[in-house]
């Protein structure tokens, strides 16, 4: 990760539904390299699967699947998921890897879903909301697709990385973003990222009618001491990525539909 810096926020703003191409013109190295690596495949994976708990048979929304292996990995444990991302080119990878026997749709997390209301038990946003300059519209339209007593599972850039990755620090309490370059497989691409303080993002998820019920800051898989010695301790020991659980309350009749 190299040449971060902050960015005015108009600029930000025009910018940011054009990132979508980025992930476009790299899928296939980011996929390749997101497949097996310590902080995806040991870390940040195994800890949305684990959050999500038993699934079989539950209805999933993977909104932002990239090329699907959390699609893949609930799927293999029983629940009926359906993905979507805002890449067309991740969505070619995970249709390669998922068949046909999952519905994935082109879908920017900014704008209306494409599904009624209460159509999913569960949504998984994985590493996607720090994506957002305004969580509320993209919270607002989760909410309207999980039904009464569901859960909306998310993980994001943890609010303590994302204010030390730069000298002299921001504002913490303030939101805003910050761009840095990604290189994979000698293929580097600019990529933009919106921090806020914790307590903005537990607003934003109580704001659209949310329940908090799990924050977590989780190990590595056990697993991965072998694999990356090096790695594994670094972040067993230090923060990486948040994760949330936030469930939408029974109707008022207590039926959970």
């Amino acid at each position: 990760m190299d040449q971060v810096t902050d960015v005015p926020e108009s600029f930000a703003r025009s910018a940011d539904r054009d990132q979508v191409n980025d992930y476009d013109s790299f899928a296939e190295a980011y996929a390749a390299e997101n497949e097996n690596n310590l902080v995806n495949a040991y870390y940040e994976r195994p800890a949305m699967v684990a959050l999500a708990g038993d699934v079989a048979g539950r209805r999933i929304l993977d909104a932002g699947c990239g090329a699907g292996p959390l699609t893949a990995a609930l799927r293999d444990r029983g629940a009926v998921v359906t993905g979507i991302d805002a890449s067309a080119g991740m969505l070619a990878l995970a249709r390669r890897r998922l068949g046909d026997d999952v519905a994935l749709h082109v879908v920017d997390l900014r704008d209306r879903l494409p599904f009624a209301d209460g159509a999913f038990d569960d949504v998984v946003a994985s590493l996607v909301l720090h994506y957002l300059e305004d969580w509320g519209p993209t919270l607002a339209e989760i909410r309207r697709v999980i039904r009464p007593g569901g859960r909306l599972i998310a993980s994001v850039d943890h609010p303590f990385v994302a204010y030390t990755i730069q000298d002299p620090r921001p504002d913490y309490f303030a939101t805003t973003s910050y761009s840095f370059d990604w290189t994979f497989d000698g293929q580097s691409a600019p990529m933009r990222f919106w921090r806020r303080p914790l307590h903005a993002m537990i607003d934003a998820f109580t704001t659209a009618g949310f329940r908090l019920s799990v924050i977590s800051e989780p190990q590595p898989d056990p697993a991965a001491r072998e694999l990356f010695p090096d790695g594994f301790h670094d972040l067993s020991s230090k923060t990486c990525f948040l994760f949330f659980v936030v469930e939408v309350p029974p109707s008022a009749t207590g039926s959970e539909g």
